[in-house]
């Protein structure tokens, strides 16, 4: 297994809209191990196969404290089950160092293929349904940030900018 690198705002790859996976196959579970690797790493509790530059529709998750529930989503879509808004205070490994408030939908239906290539379906509510929303978004090019408004989105852009020519 291997650490990948974590793409970091504002890179343009990371507004790359991620192809659907043909076949899930022994590169692909590889790609998956690595994922998880690297997210556990960093640490995190979600990523998305775009944020390390591979631009697959692929996510892998573990909501657990002990690293005991890993999640795997190859394909994933999901549909809004309430219109009934939650508010949590999101971050991203892509956007390190930064916490916003975001609103999202509270309940979503997931369809997507597991590790095993297998079909599944399940019902998300509270922070797996705010996960699985936000890293799809990754999978569509679109950040946590968009959903801020315009200053603070440049705020933390500005500041990110600064970090990265400082360790440059």
């Amino acid at each position: 297994m291997a650490i990948l690198n974590i793409l970091e705002f504002p890179d343009p790859r990371l507004r790359t809209l991620a192809k659907p996976v043909a076949e899930v196959d022994d590169s692909l579970r590889q790609l998956i191990d690595d994922m998880f690797e690297t997210m556990y790493d960093a640490p995190g509790i979600g990523l998305a196969a775009t944020q390390v530059n591979v631009h697959k529709r692929v996510v892998v998750m573990d909501l657990s404290e002990d690293r005991s529930e890993p999640l795997v989503f190859i394909n994933p879509e999901f549909e809004s089950l309430t219109d009934q808004m939650d508010q949590y205070q999101e971050g991203c490994l892509s956007v390190p160092g930064f916490y916003e408030n975001v609103d999202r939908p509270q309940k979503v239906r997931i369809n997507a293929l597991g590790r095993d290539g297998q079909p599944f379906e399940m019902i998300a509510e509270g922070l797996l349904a705010v996960c699985i929303q936000h890293e799809c978004d990754h999978l569509n090019g679109k950040l946590f940030v968009d959903y801020l408004s315009t200053l603070k989105r440049d705020r933390i852009k500005k500041k990110l900018e600064k970090q990265q020519r400082q360790q440059a």
